[in-house]
């Protein structure tokens, strides 16, 4: 065994096993005893131990002390291939941090799919307070004593989508904890087991090649704490974000775009003008056609607009899906023009006036990833494609076969359709850049606009930049870690069973991990269905200190958090909007700074802001309390 230290930290490496044990003060991290470190490709796999050669040397210098092994060549069948790659694990002493380096030497002889190193932790103890952190969505804590057992992670765990909104994880047992950060996360996730009833959960990372190749060092930080709990995790991630200069808060976008200030305290309405469903969409219905078919005239839109004003809405919101000829979801990017049985674009206009006449916002649904094969501008030399040649297609969705539009592209339609936009007199505040912020990156092998999933995050920023640039306020579907710099707002950071059937079981304790960290940075609304009589999803929204929902007519029923719930009067929506309204004006440019499960009982939870704005929701009994921080010399409670 060999050892390495650095100040309170350090890590011993078993040569026959391969494994690493990282030790703090006392407390003993180790990799699970059935983990073997290995390649995966598509013949089968490879473990690190069957390499050819394996060497590994100490390595001392300015910045810390490591061990860097070198693992060449390996035998496939009755061939000895070159491959060859290295790993090296180094404490920083400044900070010490542990990093885990993954770095291809040689990639001949071998295409890669997938590395699975460093190892999951054994983490194997049946108990409450040995817990695991997730990014699903807007947060997960699950305790090795959870009943229900982990279910299909979306994305496959990838950082970068709804699977994974921030490139990390943590566990933590009796108030020892790590967190392991993936500062390489373009093609990388992280896979999870926890089985009904526990006694363990055990989550790892994965990573995959970029464009065929593995091409590029890939890295992960691992930060051990004491006396820790699920904040201080949320907290180190915070300060590595603002290390990074990618802390972008909305006062400061706020300071490029001052709509954004409208857009605070707003109640939000999603809802269409024409949907057009295919008959070579995978959601046409042959059983009952009708359905497939739905137009509401602009003017219909206005009135009910007008309607909501006079019951009392104070600021609102409009996203508005299906608003050109082509009808929801379809023929994207070519989206114009105004729909005209809808009232083309004079109608149009006048729902817009009326928005800003009334003191509300308006804002589109736009589309500049699936890219629609009935576009008239589609054409294949601009789809994404394979490092095999091949283009990917599916049906899916309201307009039928579609590729993926290669992200290089997507800022110059962006410029394209919005300047049509503009001539046409249509103002906007808002607008929303579909499942940018919900889907993975995308990659193109095609020399001519070559694209790797980090190239194409940076260009959906541009998109969003370009938007700000033009003084309309960028959202996409879900909030990320990777566009935080450039997007506004979202339309949603669900956690993981809000987009499941309600009464589904809940695959851990929902917890704000990415409102710990994001919550000053970015406008998140939140649905507000009273989905049963034990469940209502307005305590969520106030825990949060989120935007509401007051209408939210989803796209696809039964699909993506669009299900029955049980209905209450518009004015009782009204007034449940107000509620979280209120502390969305009050908080909403705050930090979360502390989240609390109060006396270790899941179904009390409480926020507390930067303002001392203090939120309790006991979702048992489905009560709250708001305790507003100090202003103007005086202190507001609010229950219900």
């Amino acid at each position: 065994m060999t050892s390495i230290e650095a100040n309170s930290i350090r890590v011993d490496f078993v040569e026959e096993s391969l494994r690493f044990i990282l030790w703090k003060d006392g407390t003993r991290w180790e990799w699970d005893e059935a983990y073997v470190p290995r390649l995966e490709y598509a013949g089968g796999s490879l473990r690190f131990q069957d390499a050819v050669s394996i060497s590994h040397e100490r390595v001392e210098n300015g910045i810390g002390t490591g061990i860097r092994s070198r693992y060449q060549g390996f035998w496939i069948g009755e061939m000895e291939i070159p491959y060859t790659f290295e790993t090296y694990v180094w404490i920083e002493r400044a900070e010490e941090n542990i990093y885990f380096e993954w770095i291809p030497v040689c990639e001949e002889g071998l295409q890669v799919e997938h590395v699975y190193w460093p190892g999951e932790m054994a983490f194997d103890e049946k108990r409450e307070d040995w817990y695991t952190l997730l990014n699903l969505q807007q947060g997960l804590l699950i305790p090795n004593t959870w009943e229900n057992g982990l279910g299909e992670i979306v994305f496959d765990g990838r950082f970068g989508t709804a699977g994974g909104y921030m490139p990390w994880f943590a566990q933590i047992k009796e108030g020892e904890g790590y967190l392991a950060l993936c500062m390489t996360p373009w093609n990388a996730g992280y896979h999870a087991k926890h089985p009904a009833g526990g006694p363990y959960t055990h989550t790892g990372v994965w990573f995959e090649p970029s464009l065929g190749r593995m091409d590029y060092r890939r890295i992960m930080r691992y930060t051990l704490m004491s006396g820790c709990d699920h904040n201080d995790m949320c907290k180190c991630y915070r300060k590595f974000v603002n290390e990074q200069g990618k802390l972008r808060t909305l006062r400061e976008k706020a300071a490029k775009v001052p709509a954004l200030d409208r857009l605070i305290g707003s109640c939000f309405v999603h809802t269409g003008i024409k949907t057009h469903v295919r008959e070579d969409s995978d959601f046409f219905d042959k059983e009952q056609p009708d359905k497939n078919n739905h137009l509401t005239t602009f003017a219909a839109r206005e009135e009910q607009i007008k309607e909501l004003h006079k019951a009392g809405v104070k600021k609102l919101y409009l996203h508005l899906d299906g608003w050109a000829q082509p009808g929801y979801d379809n023929q994207h990017p070519d989206y114009s023009p105004a729909c005209e049985e809808a009232g083309g674009w004079k109608g149009m206009r006048s729902l817009v006036d009326t928005m800003h006449d009334l003191g509300y916002l308006f804002g589109i649904h736009d589309q500049y990833r699936d890219y629609y094969l009935a576009a008239p501008s589609f054409n294949e030399e601009y789809a994404c494609r394979l490092t095999d040649g091949s283009f990917p297609q599916h049906q899916r969705w309201a307009g039928g076969p579609q590729s993926f539009l290669c992200a290089t592209q997507a800022p110059y339609y962006v410029k394209r359709n919005f300047a049509k936009l503009e001539e046409q007199q249509i103002e906007l505040d808002c607008a929303y850049l579909d499942v940018f912020t919900c889907n993975e990156g995308d990659e193109c092998d095609n020399p001519r606009h070559k694209m790797s999933r980090r190239d194409c995050y940076e260009a959906r920023n541009h998109c969003f930049d370009y938007l700000m640039s033009q003084g309309i306020l960028p959202s996409s579907e879900e909030v990320n870690d990777w566009c935080v710099t450039s997007m506004v707002f979202s339309h949603y950071a669900p956690y993981d069973f809000m987009l499941r059937e309600p009464g589904s079981p809940k695959y851990g304790v929902p917890v704000p991990l990415f409102n710990l960290v994001y919550h000053d940075c970015l406008i998140e609304p939140w649905m507000m269905d009273r989905v049963s009589s034990k469940e209502d999803y307005m305590l969520y929204a106030l825990l949060n200190g989120g935007a509401p929902y007051l209408l939210r007519d989803g796209a696809y029923p039964n699909f993506d958090g669009s299900f029955e719930t049980m209905g209450l009067s518009l004015r009782e929506d009204i007034r449940r909007c107000d509620t979280v309204s209120a502390l969305h004006e009050k908080v909403a440019k705050c930090e979360m700074v502390y989240h609390e499960i109060v006396d270790g009982d899941y179904e009390i939870q409480r926020t507390v802001f930067e303002d001392g704005t203090t939120v309790t929701v006991d979702f048992r009994r489905q009560t709250y309390e708001i305790v507003y921080g100090i202003d103007r010399n005086r202190e507001e409670k609010m229950t219900g």
